[in-house]
């Protein structure tokens, strides 16, 4: 028989299995929170503080199942309800009522219609097996644009701290690599002018980004190239790439494939900054970053995240030395490399 672990020393208070059900129920408090932005409740708080049969009478529902959603997130913590009226609370102003710096809006928006479809067949991907999951290419239109806008909005304050914490007046010109709609290179060139930008993605996506740019007032600093990182090599010409959460989807082997083409497009001295949720060397800090490693899985059949120790290894194996790793905002962290 197999010997029990060592018993911990007594605490203070009892153990109790709240840890285990806070982790377990955590779905039912995001999808309330998922269904609230979907009904459009925090829109119309937006409009001012409201009763339940005004905010009912706005957003075209029943009163009795709004009212479920609506006190959910009382009892979060995200609303406020003062006697019989409703009203953002500090957090959801900022963030949710379209009037702050970031609006996670089409963040939530995409959890709700693609990833948490995709969680619903994480444990065939954990078992090996692949789960049959709707691939980018199988979108809609609609799915694409909820794709493209809830990742620039998770990415804004990442996308702002690259821009202000690292200094790109050395560089002439800058390559994303597989940067979606271009919104990091957007944020770069409102501090950066001088830069000339490439945006290097699959067609599909550049169709999306062709409309987002042509709202800005770079579009004549950023050429839209085509192509498969994985499939060609990358457009020569720059002193400067930019990988922002592309490593973790990916596997090791894939890595290592694109860290080589990458140095082959460049001079030596060149730099490259890898934007991702860089770990320790466990795996386990940051904590979402952990917990992302799922998604990254279910996305791309193949993605996790990595360790700087990892990272450093790869670099090394590809022609590149690591210049420096700094933190960014929130999880995401910056490695900067060099050619040599």
């Amino acid at each position: 028989m197999s010997e029990l672990p060592d018993t911990p020393a007594k605490e203070s208070q009892p153990l109790t299995s709240e840890p285990i059900l806070r982790i377990a129920s955590g779905f039912l408090a995001a999808k309330q929170l998922f269904v609230a932005n979907e009904v459009g409740l925090f829109d119309a708080l937006s409009r001012g503080p409201a009763t339940l049969n005004e905010l009912a009478t706005q957003l075209h529902l029943p009163a009795r199942t709004l009212r479920i959603v609506a006190d959910a997130l009382v009892a979060l913590g995200i609303i406020e309800r003062r006697d019989k009226t409703y009203a953002h609370s500090a957090v959801s102003y900022a963030f949710l009522s379209g009037s702050g710096s970031d609006d996670l809006r089409p963040f939530l928006r995409f959890w709700n219609r693609l990833s948490y479809p995709n969680w619903m067949h994480y444990e065939q991907a954990i078992r090996g097996e692949t789960p049959r999951i709707r691939t980018p290419q199988e979108w809609t239109d609609e799915e694409s644009r909820i794709f493209s806008e809830g990742v620039e909005a998770i990415t804004a304050s990442t996308a702002r701290a690259l821009a202000e914490s690292y200094d790109f007046h050395p560089h002439v010109r800058l390559i994303d690599v597989g940067g979606g709609t271009g919104s990091f290179l957007v944020t770069i060139l409102e501090r950066y002018s001088q830069l000339e930008c490439t945006l290097f993605e699959l067609p599909s996506v550049l169709a999306v980004a062709q409309q987002k740019l042509s709202r800005t007032p770079f579009t004549h600093k950023i050429t839209l190239m085509p192509g498969d990182f994985l499939q060609v090599p990358l457009p020569p010409g720059h002193d400067v790439i930019l990988m922002a959460n592309v490593i973790h989807l990916l596997a090791p082997d894939n890595i290592r494939h694109l860290l080589r083409r990458a140095r082959q497009a460049v001079p030596m001295g060149a730099r490259l900054l890898l934007v991702d949720f860089w770990t320790d060397a466990t795996h386990t800090s940051p904590t979402f970053a952990a917990l992302m490693a799922g998604e990254f899985l279910l996305v791309s059949r193949e993605g996790d995240v990595y360790s700087v120790e990892e990272i450093t290894q790869w670099l090394q194996e590809t022609g590149w030395k690591l210049n420096e790793h700094r933190p960014l905002a929130g999880p995401a962290s910056l490695v900067v490399a060099e050619a040599c």
